[in-house]
Parts: C-alpha cells; sequence; structure tokens
C-alpha cells in the first residue's frame, strides 16, 4: 500500500522536481480535485491570536511574506484547508492567585473572539460541538469552527472552570506550554516539578474525560505524556508534535512513546514548526537583535500589557524583516510526516501545522499551500482512504470515542470521578 520510508529519504528531490504542479495519482484522478473533496482538519490553529490584532482582517487575504499570518477565509478557500481546532491560547505566568485570574479573563475573551468569528461571518463559518458536527458543516461549504485550550493555566486550581469552557465549545485540552504550571511538566522547561502530571493535573485528566474533551499532550514532558495516558480513559491526542526519531528536540516525542500512543488508540498530528524540524541557526545579527528585544521587553511575555506586547511584536517583525530567521523547508516537514506515518501507521497520524503559532516551512508558507501535502502522500504510496483518515477521519474517530465516554459518564456520574 506504501513505500517504506527508508525509500523515500530521497523524496525531497523528487517533490523539487515537480516545483507543486498539479499531477494525477494512480487511478488518474487530479491530485488538486481529490484535495478539494475530502473533509480537511487541522489539529492546531492558532489563528484566533490574531482576530483582535489591528491591520488583521480574517475575510481578507493576506500575506506571509507581508504580515507573517498564516490563515485567513481566502487562503483556506484556496488551499481547501476545511478548519479544525482554532486555539483558545495564554501565556505562561506566574502560579499565584492573581495572575490564574488575569489568565482565566484573558481565555474568555478568546473563546468569546471565536463565538464572535462565528457569528460575523456566520455565512462563511460554523461552530463544531461535536464530530458529526464537522461533515454537516462541510456539506454546507462552510469552514469547521471546533475549540481548543493550549495551556490549561487559566483555569487556576479550580478545574470546574473547565466545564464552564466546555459550554462554550471547548473539546480539546492541553494542561500545558513552554513552561511548567499547576497541572504538568513541560517539554521545554529545563526543571521538574512533579515528573509527569501533578495531583490536580491528573484530577483535570479525569475531569476531561468527564466532560467528553480530548486530552492534548503536545508540550507535555515524555513522563506528563506517558501520565496522561495511564490515566485517561480515551486515547490522547498529539495536537501538533513531530517525531524524536528525525530531529532530536524537547518538543518531538520519542518512538516508543509515539507507539504507545498509537497502540492506544491515539492520533499524532505532525506540526510544520521548522524549530522542531531541524535544527536552525540564526545569523548572529538576528541574533543580537533579538537578545536586545528580550533585554528590552524581559522574556516574560505574559507580564507585558497588551500595548507593550503589540509593541514587541511589531519590533520582532522588523527585526525579522531587516535579518531573515533561518526556515526549514516543505521537503523536511515531509520527512517527518513520512517518518511518524510508517512508524505508527495511516490510523494514527493527522496535521497540525501549527498555523499562526509558528507553523510554515519554504514551499508551505500559508494555509493556502496545504494541497501539496495531499500530493506528497499520493507520491508516497498513499491511498486515498489513508489519506482520508490523515486529513479528518482519524481525528473524527478519536472525537468520537471521547463523545461515547462522555455520554457513558452521564448515565453513571461517578464512573470517571
Amino acid at each position: 500500500m506504501k513505500q517504506s520510508w527508508l525509500a523515500l529519504a530521497s523524496l525531497g528531490v523528487v517533490l523539487a522536481a515537480y516545483g507543486g504542479q498539479v499531477h494525477a495519482d494512480s487511478h488518474g484522478q487530479n491530485a488538486a480535485d481529490f484535495h478539494q473533496s475530502l473533509l480537511t482538519l487541522d489539529a492546531h490553529l492558532d489563528t484566533p491570536a490574531l482576530f483582535h490584532r489591528p491591520g488583521y482582517d480574517f475575510s481578507a487575504r493576506g500575506s506571509f511574506a507581508e504580515n507573517g499570518t498564516n490563515v485567513d477565509l481566502p487562503r483556506l478557500r484556496e488551499g481547501g484547508l476545511d478548519g479544525g481546532f482554532w486555539v483558545i491560547f495564554t501565556a505562561q505566568g506566574e502560579l499565584d492567585e492573581a495572575s490564574y485570574i488575569k489568565a482565566r479573563t484573558s481565555a474568555l475573551l478568546r473563546q468569546m473572539a471565536i463565538r464572535e468569528l462565528a457569528a460575523k461571518y456566520s455565512d462563511e463559518v460554523e461552530l463544531a460541538f461535536s464530530a458529526d458536527d464537522a461533515q454537516r458543516i462541510h456539506d454546507k461549504g462552510k469552514i469547521v469552527v471546533f475549540q481548543s485550550m493550549e495551556n490549561a493555566y487559566p483555569l487556576g486550581l479550580d478545574i470546574s472552570l473547565l466545564e464552564t469552557f466546555y459550554t462554550g465549545g471547548l473539546r480539546m485540552l492541553g494542561p500545558v506550554h513552554f513552561s511548567n504550571n499547576q497541572f504538568a511538566d513541560s517539554s521545554t522547561d529545563s526543571v521538574v516539578l512533579y515528573e509527569g502530571l501533578s495531583p490536580i493535573g491528573e484530577a483535570l485528566v479525569r475531569e476531561a474525560n468527564r466532560l467528553g474533551i480530548i486530552v492534548d499532550a503536545s508540550h507535555a514532558s515524555d513522563d506528563a505524556l506517558r501520565d496522561m495516558m495511564r490515566i485517561s480513559s480515551t486515547p490522547v491526542i498529539l495536537s501538533h508534535s513531530g517525531p524524536d526519531g528525525v530531529y532530536e528536540h524537547a518538543r518531538n516525542v520519542p518512538d516508543n512513546l509515539l507507539r504507545q500512543l498509537a497502540a492506544a488508540g491515539g492520533v499524532v498530528h505532525v506540526n510544520a514548526f521548522g524549530g522542531y524540524l531541524e535544527e536552525l541557526v540564526p545569523s548572529p545579527e538576528h541574533k543580537a537583535a533579538m537578545d536586545e528585544l528580550q533585554t528590552k521587553y524581559g522574556a516574560d511575555l505574559a507580564s507585558l500589557s497588551d500595548k507593550e506586547l503589540e509593541a514587541y511584536r511589531g519590533a520582532r517583525a522588523e527585526v525579522h524583516k531587516r535579518y531573515p530567521p533561518p526556515r526549514s523547508s516543505f521537503e523536511k516537514y515531509v520527512e517527518h510526516l513520512l517518518y511518524v506515518l510508517e512508524l505508527v501507521g495511516p490510523n494514527h497520524v493527522g496535521i497540525g501545522a501549527d498555523w499562526d503559532g509558528g507553523g510554515g516551512v519554504n514551499g508551505m508558507e500559508d494555509a493556502a499551500a496545504v494541497p501539496k501535502i495531499t500530493e506528497a502522500l499520493l507520491r508516497a504510496g498513499y491511498s486515498q482512504q489513508d489519506i482520508a483518515k490523515i486529513w479528518s477521519g482519524n481525528l473524527l474517530r478519536l472525537m468520537r470515542e471521547v463523545e461515547a465516554a462522555r455520554a457513558t459518564s452521564l448515565e453513571s456520574p461517578d464512573i470517571l470521578r
């Protein structure tokens, strides 16, 4: 059904040779037409962070080269990306009550912004609350808007707040981000606090199970991922992660854990964040300019006011324009994707490019370019059925298992407590 990953090690040369032209698959169907026929969902869209940013217009076609954005309505349509999980993200702050309250407000406002988008563009997008909603919304020609939370930090020490977010549409939860928080150790924090999940982090996973929320281990330490798989009554997802076997990085996951996650029914959504695909060394000028920004604004962006954060973003954009940072390539992304497919099989792989959260590579700068993923998979020998699973079938299958667990918990309220 497919060629081995090792036999495809030179795929980058092949991809470079065809230069993004349209090809037919083994059945003679035009690859672009096949891609457009699919229900395509990305498991991690950070675009809600842009919704209230000056100059961003969801209805107007933007440009990565001009403003660094990856997603808007025209590019979603052009690329045949039908939506996915839109992220409620809150930057990490101090582990104290005042900071929790500030973060909670920020997260609630971000969820409101997602719902506001769905209301404002109701002819084009629609909120989704269940797996069945995805196909129904797609059949209407609309963009699918599920909600996820990256970093459960805004919940503070009151996990009952999770139900409030669930009522608003939350259907996926990642307990931790770049730094350790009250729930879990992060893969990128140099300090180990809990050797996995904290006690309240374990309770959070159980509450997510009870409510019918997918548990997302992206950004979690390896031990925290192990704890999530041990505790969760439903399969665990990696919404935007990659394989340590291709590039050894703290954010990437070892082969043995990817196999364990797949064996338990989980899905690995492969991201396109260049720094996790390969080592990227910035120029001395770029590094010096970024170091100067950190000196001016500090390393804790969560502590900045909205005005200061906007000033920082503008200054960072100027640095990137003057000293372009190194970028990975589409060929390297495909290498990661094919490696995971060979490792765990097409029933346990999806796409989570991390759009508008740092994702995007040369040759696939934004959502308009995602048909290239489908074409690469066809060229690698994957069937249309496999590709349909990779683009949405695996994600929705896992979501249905989570929904079934919620239904069971409602029938027997104490089962997941």
